[in-house]
């Protein structure tokens, strides 16, 4: 990842989410193109989702427990509160959208999120200085997209959809600049960021292998 001197890793953050998070993956892109999307997909998205950061402590929690640097602490406690907000609109909709739909191999793809889950909890629980907040402010930029994907469910489903709680990207990216001032926390700092996308970006390929196997059984 190529970044701009001096900008704390924000620009190099950004660009990884950009090119590899939600809003570059084809399945999560089609599931937000309205009344085309297969609403077995969006429920099966949903669940999954609500599998991996539904529960509480979660990753911007573990985060805030994990980082010292005074300057990110406002960003991490509203990030905190913002991110509590989200999870309750996955369980509004996990319980909109019904069961998750009958899948081939179910048991695999359970298995494979539950590792996705530990990988998580290890990553926003590193006593790596700036690992656990690079996590946290990927997972906040890679959300917007994520949003999208939501939003296409609520309105499947039937579920009010609230304006987001998480700080705006100016202010991610003005912490994330301060908080990676120090070479060493920059690059643990994009470390993290780069091993949460790794696993947003298996998540939408177990999703989207799972909407294939629907089709084809």
């Amino acid at each position: 990842m190529q970044h701009r001197q001096g900008d704390g890793g924000w620009s190099a953050l950004a660009g990884l989410v950009a090119a590899d998070g939600a809003s570059a993956h084809t399945h999560a892109a089609a599931l937000t193109r309205s009344f085309t999307a297969d609403p077995r997909d969006l429920a099966d998205a949903v669940h999954h989702l609500c599998l991996l950061h539904g529960r509480h402590p979660g990753v911007i929690d573990h985060a805030g427990l994990h980082t010292v640097h005074d300057g990110a602490r406002g960003w991490l406690i509203d990030a905190a509160e913002g991110f509590a907000s989200e999870r309750g609109v996955l369980t509004r909709l996990v319980v909109a959208a019904g069961p998750m739909p009958s899948t081939p191999n179910h048991a695999e793809a359970e298995s494979a999120i539950t590792t996705q889950r530990h990988a998580l909890d290890m990553l926003s629980q590193s006593d790596r200085n700036g690992c656990a907040i690079g996590a946290a402010f990927a997972l906040a930029l890679d959300w917007a997209a994520i949003r999208d994907v939501l939003a296409e469910a609520a309105r499947r489903f039937g579920v009010d959809m609230p304006e987001s709680a998480l700080p705006p990207a100016f202010e991610t990216a003005i912490v994330a600049a301060t908080v990676g001032e120090a070479p060493a926390i920059e690059r643990a700092m994009l470390f993290g960021a780069q091993q949460l996308i790794a696993q947003h970006r298996g998540l939408w390929d177990l999703l989207e292998a799972r909407a294939e196997a629907r089709r084809l059984g």
